[in-house]
């Protein structure tokens, strides 16, 4: 039986975790906050009481961190029993983080992808993530098939680093089609236009996306929309923030021009000043309303 670590045991990690577990793979899981690991046991994974336990005698550690300082940190931790494993950091960090951890790997003789991820907390507790992989083609053989325990589908897309490029760009589409989306069901209200009718018209013509017809920020026209539960993520306002902002990040670094992200980062940043950080981020159109606090 192939042996895992899984490290970070929040919202999106526990889910992904357990998946591995009921996919046969002895899951080690390890977390700061004990009462994650307990939560964890209760889903089939084998609590930890280390780092240093959880990938002992383990084939593949994986981490999934809230940042680059703390993925960077842990890696360093595991790197003196890292020779020979396969390392998967499957948080969303910034580029050359991901790269540094890609080199803390080659040095200690491990192989390692960066793997962030899309499909939110609902695909990790269904297994239908979408997996955004960077490293070398010998690393990404050998994560793939760990990765489909957990995901749907799980691409390559380039070397060290890429899969968080991947990942950020794609957020950025998505955080500005969301706002988007959310101005046209607001002027659509304006000017005595249905949500129904506008959902209608919208969704087979040349507007469509997927924050429309996946996750469309009006209520009862989307099976899947966290609208439907007064916005409970889903994937939370503090996160698109901070994806932003790295996309931010990373188009300064590259002297990429980003204007739509740009003002996509301030609208989401006045939307958590304005206390809606925990709810999903298609609640932006309480601040498009003028009314960022509403409930539906």
């Amino acid at each position: 039986m192939m042996r895992a670590a899984f490290i970070g045991l929040g919202n999106m990690g526990r889910p992904m975790a357990a998946a591995l577990a009921r996919a046969g793979v002895e899951t080690r899981g390890f977390d700061l906050n004990a009462s994650l690991i307990e939560a964890a046991a209760q889903d089939g994974v084998v609590a930890a009481k280390s780092l240093r336990e959880a990938i002992d005698g383990a084939e593949v550690a994986i981490t999934m961190l809230q940042s680059g300082d703390q993925t960077l940190a842990v890696w360093r931790e595991m790197a003196p029993q890292a020779r020979g494993k396969l390392l998967i950091d499957c948080s969303t960090i910034d580029v050359e983080s991901a790269r540094a951890a890609h080199r803390l790997a080659q040095d200690s003789g491990a192989l390692s992808v960066d793997a962030p991820v899309s499909g939110g907390v609902a695909g990790a507790k269904a297994a239908t993530l979408t997996f955004m992989c960077g490293g070398a083609a010998e690393a990404f053989s050998a994560a793939k098939p760990i990765l489909e325990h957990m995901g749907a589908h799980v691409l390559h897309c380039g070397g060290a680093g890429v899969g968080q490029a991947a990942k950020i760009c794609n957020n950025l589409m998505l955080g500005v089609t969301m706002i988007a989306t959310a101005e046209a069901f607001v002027l659509a209200e304006k000017l005595g236009l249905s949500h129904r009718a506008l959902f209608d018209a919208a969704s087979i013509s040349s507007g469509q996306s997927w924050s429309l017809t996946s996750y469309c920020p009006a209520p009862k026209l989307v099976p899947t929309s966290p609208a439907n539960n007064d916005y409970r993520p889903g994937f939370m306002t503090a996160l698109m923030l901070k994806d932003l902002r790295l996309a931010q990040e990373a188009a300064a670094r590259a002297g990429a021009a980003s204007p739509l992200g740009a003002a996509a980062t301030q609208l989401y940043a006045l939307h958590q000043a304005a206390g809606q950080g925990d709810a999903d981020f298609s609640s932006i159109i309480r601040l498009i309303r003028g009314k960022p606090s509403e409930r539906s």
